[in-house]
């Protein structure tokens, strides 16, 4: 019965790594048709199309990227700063919120978690929203354009409240009686029993602020503030423009790299990310067990 037991095990694992081998590279060779692409000359893609090994190697996609190293290395700041303190401020924000709405004791939080809740059915739309950020906030041209909005989400209130409800209410009734105050409980208890879910808000908002380039387009003009994703759709835009009837006038043996350079932008922007994940995986799956109340 054991050897049986055991057969079936290894049949399992094999299946099972099989399966798991095939996803990732199912999700591996766009990645790598990216970067092969970002490597590729123009008239090749025109005339090929997208192969994984090119067969003409070419650099001037990554040129025109880097046309202007400290605008793009300005640009990385931008994002990295926007990217941090918008998710520790976030994180510190939706975490309070979430623990207050959790509160039993709480008398409006019915009320005030159906208020937050409403603002996902409908919204104020983007005009008048438009000109309370720029007339009555006065952030045309600020980064708290770029920081604010992105800081507090309904959702991820809603997803803190109620994972915050799972932790028994034993714990803080037991620091309510040693004397202890709500800032301390949520401090010093309810935060360190909160880490997977602040580990999922926090990589929201990461990857949000990482992304955005909307709000720039909105609200920015100059340019030594423009973060990374929104100076790499100028580039992009250019590339486009060059392609058309303004470029008449230019050799007609001219190929601007507007695919290839589509390619180069996509393996700087996510460049980072890809790098970073496996230094930044050990905390978030470690705070997947760390966060688990114990009976």
């Amino acid at each position: 019965m054991k050897i049986k037991t055991e057969k079936s095990t290894v049949a399992f694992n094999a299946i099972g790594y099989t399966i798991i081998t095939l996803l990732t590279l199912a999700c591996l060779l766009p990645f790598l048709l990216i970067v092969s692409g970002s490597f590729t000359a123009e008239t090749e893609i025109i005339a090929e199309g997208f192969k994984l090994i090119p067969d003409q190697f070419s650099l001037d996609a990554y040129k025109a990227v880097f046309s202007n190293p400290a605008q793009i290395v300005n640009a990385y700041k931008v994002t990295i700063g926007l990217t941090v303190v918008g998710t520790l401020a976030g994180l510190f924000l939706t975490s309070m919120a979430g623990y207050v709405l959790s509160r039993k004791h709480f008398k409006y939080r019915n009320g005030l978690s159906f208020f937050i809740y409403f603002t996902t059915l409908f919204s104020g739309g983007l005009i008048p929203w438009y000109i309370l950020i720029v007339k009555y906030l006065g952030w045309k041209d600020s980064y708290l354009a770029l920081l604010i909005p992105s800081m507090i989400g309904a959702w991820n209130i809603i997803l803190m409240k109620n994972f915050m409800k799972s932790i028994p209410d034993s714990i803080t009734e037991s620091a309510k009686i040693d004397g202890a105050g709500d800032f301390t409980i949520y401090w010093k208890l309810v935060l360190p029993l909160s880490t997977p879910g602040l580990a999922t808000i926090g990589l929201f908002l990461a990857l949000s602020y990482w992304n955005d380039w909307f709000l720039a387009n909105l609200f920015i003009t100059s340019e030594n503030k423009y973060p990374l994703q929104f100076l790499l759709y100028r580039i992009l835009a250019s590339a486009a423009v060059l392609k058309t009837n303004v470029a008449g006038n230019l050799s007609p043996d001219f190929k601007p790299p507007a695919e290839t350079l589509k390619m180069a932008t996509a393996v700087v922007v996510t460049g980072p990310i890809v790098f970073l994940y496996p230094f930044v995986q050990r905390y978030f799956v470690k705070g997947l067990t760390i966060g688990a109340v114990k009976g």
